[in-house]
């Protein structure tokens, strides 16, 4: 088994559509995009003015970041659905949703969908994710609708089945992000928020964690409990990866010579829903396998568990964390 579990494959539709739009402009110029773009992402701090202000610019970010997001997504969505097999959306409202990755992600997931709503400041990125999305074989994505708004704790609580924010946090100004994750999940059934794997990343994703917890909201994944997170900011931070193929055009925009890119997140899925069906453990870093024996780093419903040895002579047990990999859950039970 590999260290990462290609769990990211584009939809076919997506995919085709976004190599479309990507195909429209010359590739010189969208590479100089990318390179703008990704310098930008990289200083990491509140935006003061909106990052895309282009169309060049828009779709250099779908053709950069629309597929790591999307891998992002769905990973956090899929140990979501497993923690809760009961939980079928039939609404999503996705805000600061740029061009939809979010939306398709859970029409994945989620069959069940029925109307989804992109919020976004941007009136290019709803533009193009109108397009990518008119293709869809998914009528939920195919009929998303493309609101122009802004991340507002004054105005009205999205109200939706599922409500999602992917990669925002981190641009707004921090004395009011406690807010918009209050706002958010007011009137969500589940609030989903994802963030980079970085150390900044997870403070801010344990930091609204507290929030929901405060707001009597169920931790869904990747936690196994709704306890406080027992990983100290500035010690360590929980994070998890994703790998997802690249195409050529994907591969020459970003100037890389890899055929694959694992993209590293951080997220919480919290719900008002009672009934989940949460493991025991979840796997925190990539297990340390040798000659007999493997070593598993755990959050557990007791806390931390790093360095649990599960050893040959246990069997099946031994066989299962021979092919676990990082992210996955586990469950203590000898």
């Amino acid at each position: 088994m590999g260290e990462f579990p290609l769990v990211a494959l584009l939809p076919d539709d997506l995919r085709s559509s976004l190599e479309g739009e990507l195909g429209r402009f010359p590739e010189a110029r969208l590479a100089q995009a990318v390179d703008k773009l990704s310098t930008r992402y990289r200083q990491g701090d509140a935006a003061t003015s909106p990052i895309l202000s282009s169309e060049i610019d828009v779709a250099a970010y779908a053709g950069y970041r629309m597929p790591a997001t999307y891998a992002a997504v769905a990973a956090a969505f899929d140990e979501a659905a497993a923690a809760a097999p009961g939980f079928a959306p039939r609404t999503q409202i996705d805000i600061g949703g740029g061009t939809g990755a979010a939306v398709w992600a859970a029409a994945q997931v989620w069959p069940s969908l029925e109307k989804c709503t992109v919020i976004e400041q941007v009136a290019g990125a709803l533009t193009l994710g109108r397009k990518l999305a008119s293709t869809a074989v998914s009528a939920a994505v195919r009929g998303t609708t493309w609101q122009r708004g802004l991340v507002d704790p004054a105005s009205a609580a999205p109200e939706a089945d599922l409500v999602t924010m992917s990669y925002v946090l981190g641009e707004l100004p921090e004395r009011g992000r406690e807010e918009v994750v209050r706002w958010l999940a007011a009137k969500a059934g589940t609030v989903a928020l994802i963030e980079p794997g970085t150390p900044a990343g997870f403070a801010r994703i344990r930091a609204a964690r507290e929030v929901l917890r405060g707001m009597d909201r169920r931790v869904v994944a990747p936690c196994p409990h709704d306890g406080e997170c027992p990983i100290r900011p500035g010690e360590d931070w929980c994070h998890f990866a994703a790998r997802l193929p690249r195409s050529g055009l994907h591969r020459r925009i970003k100037a890389s010579t890899l055929g694959f890119e694992d993209e590293k997140f951080s997220y919480v899925v919290a719900s008002a829903v009672r009934s989940l069906d949460r493991p025991d453990a979840r796997i925190l870093r990539h297990p340390r396998k040798h000659k007999g024996w493997v070593q598993l780093d755990l959050c557990t419903v007791d806390g931390l568990a790093p360095g649990s040895t599960v050893s040959k002579r246990q069997g099946p047990r031994y066989r299962a964390a021979r092919d676990a990999e990082w992210g996955d859950a586990w469950s203590t039970e000898k």
